[in-house]
């Protein structure tokens, strides 16, 4: 049975990982090998009853972290169609490329702690390309947006796909994370920026920002108010898990009923054309559902894997092969910039109980920043990464060669912060 999950496991893995040569959509690849992973597991179990029972109770955490994302991502949408983000490039009116590189390093940072780092990747690279008329110059603070979109995930629950696992499985808890993420974080963006810094010299040549589509209907009020109720919403969920004790996504549900409701009220006497794509409705049209499908698939396949046994066996043998559990997780980070940090997580979340590591353990606390970070390394090897390659076609090796190293050094100065701050609190 372990010989036959592995393959299957292995097999779909990398056919995810060479989805562009296999021309071969990965979502469709993740669906087809968690399924194949539970009917292998269930093929050599004679309590058949059992294992579905077992499934169940693993949809009931899968659905949690699909129904998170999926509010998030609509509200995200939402605030994008009334222009909200607009409100921000406004305010950006810096030329020289060394501070540009800085602010909008540290924009993304906090952006992305709050809206997530794949959103804020999309929304920077739009960014950029309203910015910066130079390919070249316009690629450099790319590849720095999804170092700082990674870094500024990391250090809150709703940040990065991985550490709201985290969250949502009882591993962290939000303020102390918070609390103890933060300057590991914030080293890993500060080191690549101070490195690139050297690397740049004059001023962009800014490009006119485009009318918005939406102006005939939309005051900057209005942008404003939907831009401060979405980001407000966002952030209120921590809040609401930990005053209610309910899991994350009622708190982003409630938050999307609300959006709704308002939107409607707003645009109530407003010609249907014209308000059509500014509803909540119509966005939840434009939300990446292959991303979500994608999620189900590959945890689905962990899960099968945690419950036949597998994972607990690999946590034993890493835990003999190498011992030192600081390593184990930097590891595990490095192996995030090739194997993507979702399925990662969700296995070391199978391998090791809360029962031996409590709540905001440090293998919790290391894991979401290492898990969180090491993705930037490579730019097949976090969301963000993923996002920026495919909106401005960045080559592989292109990235090797400039980013990557400025990744690891910042990866590496995080994780020296962290340990330092460990070895002295």
């Amino acid at each position: 049975m372990t010989t036959i999950l592995l393959a299957i496991f292995g097999i779909g893995y990398a056919a995810i990982a060479f989805e562009h040569n296999l021309k071969i959509n990965k979502t469709a690849i993740a669906l087809i090998t968690g399924v194949l992973c539970w009917v292998a597991y269930i093929s050599f179990i004679p309590e058949k009853a059992e294992v579905n029972l077992q499934l169940v109770e693993h949809l009931g955490d899968i659905s949690s972290i699909l129904f998170f994302l999926l509010g998030a991502m609509t509200i995200i949408e939402l605030i994008d169609a009334h222009d909200g983000f607009e409100i921000i490039t406004d305010f950006i009116t810096q030329t020289n490329k060394r501070t540009l590189i800085w602010i909008l390093g540290f924009l993304t940072f906090f952006l992305s702690s709050v809206l997530d780092n794949l959103t804020t990747t999309i929304v920077m690279v739009a960014l950029l390309r309203k910015l910066i008329h130079n390919k070249e110059d316009r690629l450099l603070f790319v590849g720095i947006v999804v170092i700082a979109a990674n870094a500024g995930g990391a250090w809150t629950p709703i940040g990065d796909v991985t550490t709201t696992m985290l969250w949502i499985g009882g591993q962290i808890s939000t303020f102390k994370i918070m609390y103890k993420l933060f300057l590991p974080s914030l080293a890993c963006l500060i080191v690549p920026l101070i490195a690139v810094s050297y690397q740049l010299h004059g001023k962009v040549e800014r490009v006119p920002f485009a009318k918005s589509s939406n102006g005939s209907i939309l005051s900057k009020k209005q942008q404003k108010f939907i831009l401060g109720l979405g980001i407000l919403i966002l952030i209120l969920v921590p809040v609401f898990k930990t005053y209610t004790h309910l899991p994350p996504f009622m708190g982003m549900l409630i938050g999307l009923g609300v959006l709704w409701v308002v939107t409607e009220l707003m645009h109530g006497y407003d010609p249907h054309e014209e308000k059509k794509h500014l509803t909540l409705a119509d966005a939840l049209h434009r939300i990446d559902l292959t991303s979500i499908l994608f999620f189900l698939g590959i945890l689905l396949a962990i899960a099968a894997l945690q419950t036949s046994g597998i994972l607990t066996v690999m946590a034993k043998w890493l835990t003999d092969a190498i011992g030192n559990q600081s390593i184990i997780v930097m590891v595990i980070g490095l192996i995030s910039s090739i194997v993507d940090n979702v399925p990662l997580v969700a296995a070391t979340q199978g391998m090791y109980s809360l029962t031996q590591y409590p709540m905001d353990d440090f293998l919790w606390e290391f894991l979401a920043y290492c898990a969180g970070t090491g993705g930037s390394i490579l730019i097949i090897g976090s969301a963000a990464g993923v996002a920026a390659m495919g909106m401005e076609k960045i080559d592989f090796f292109w990235y090797v060669k400039k980013i990557s190293w400025l990744a690891l050094l910042g990866y590496l100065a995080g994780a020296g912060i962290y340990l330092l701050q460990e070895s002295l609190i």
